[in-house]
């Protein structure tokens, strides 16, 4: 299951090219001195919210320094400085606002800070169903839906050809289907947002039932744009005692009045085909 997992989004604030501060020490050897390994940056524009974890740090300087959790009410407590707001800020700004109060506390004339985001725990999309990897996908940026798929594997080989997007506060479901997300433009492939429900349906789950003058009676999956017609297909064609015209078909436990060949399949629909008259 995929949890909040570790990013970094290295921020600095500008310094002034005399200050001693200005010995910045490459992130990358950092990392190194610190034992850790320098994860994938979030992007930019990523707003920190409850629950994401930062780290302050001041470039070249060992003698200031905090990890801290951004609390409920948008803040985190530093040294020096105490509470500052970080809460719907980016990184570049929360860096920038540690250097002007360090600046305007006396502390240091000039700093370069670097803000890190070390978890997210505020932003998450839920993703569940066929897929390779399901579970809380944290959103360090900005994600279309094809993207989504794409981060957790895919669907896996008994996954229904499309996706259902629950917006966040909403109460029904939307569906996309997959070959338009790939093939499709923006429109047809929505930006996800923080709270949003993802899920496929498994094929076994998406089924019509067919019986009566048929050569295959049985249960099939529902497919995109699925006719009577083809469904008819799909159970083998009718019998030589069968008749298109006899098409019969039951609907969320209610007889469908004038259903036509042509008329698009649902899931759960009950087709029998009666007799013809001789």
């Amino acid at each position: 299951m995929l949890g909040a997992s570790t990013m970094t989004a290295p921020a600095f604030a500008q310094t002034a090219p005399g200050d001693p501060a200005s010995k910045a020490v490459p992130p990358t050897a950092s990392a190194a001195a610190s034992g850790s390994i320098a994860p994938a940056p979030v992007d930019s524009s990523y707003l920190l919210g409850f629950g994401d974890t930062v780290e302050i740090s001041l470039v070249g300087r060992a003698d200031f320094g905090s990890r801290a959790r951004v609390s409920t009410d948008g803040t985190i407590l530093l040294p020096l400085i105490g509470k500052i707001v970080a809460s719907e800020r980016t990184v570049i700004e929360l860096s920038e606002d540690v250097r002007q109060a360090l600046i305007k506390g006396g502390f240091y004339a000039d700093p370069i800070v670097r803000a890190d985001v070390v978890s997210i725990s505020s932003r998450y999309v839920t993703v569940l169903g066929a897929v390779g990897s399901p579970g809380l996908l944290p959103l360090d940026r900005n994600y279309r839906l094809s993207e989504i798929l794409a981060r957790v594997g895919g669907g896996t080989g008994n996954a229904a050809d499309y996706i259902l997007l629950t917006k966040a506060g909403a109460i029904t479901a939307q569906r996309y289907y997959i070959a338009k997300l790939a093939a499709g433009g923006v429109g047809e492939d929505p930006l996800v947002q923080s709270g949003d429900k993802i899920f496929i349906p498994s094929v076994q789950d998406e089924v019509f039932y067919i019986s009566g003058q048929v050569n295959t009676p049985g249960q099939f999956p529902v497919t995109n744009g699925l006719t009577f017609r083809m469904a008819l297909a799909k159970g083998g064609g009718v019998t030589e005692n069968g008749s298109e015209k006899k098409l019969k078909v039951v609907r969320d436990g209610k007889p469908l009045k004038k259903a036509k060949l042509d008329d698009v399949v649902k899931v759960g629909d009950i087709i029998t085909i009666g007799e013809r008259l001789f």
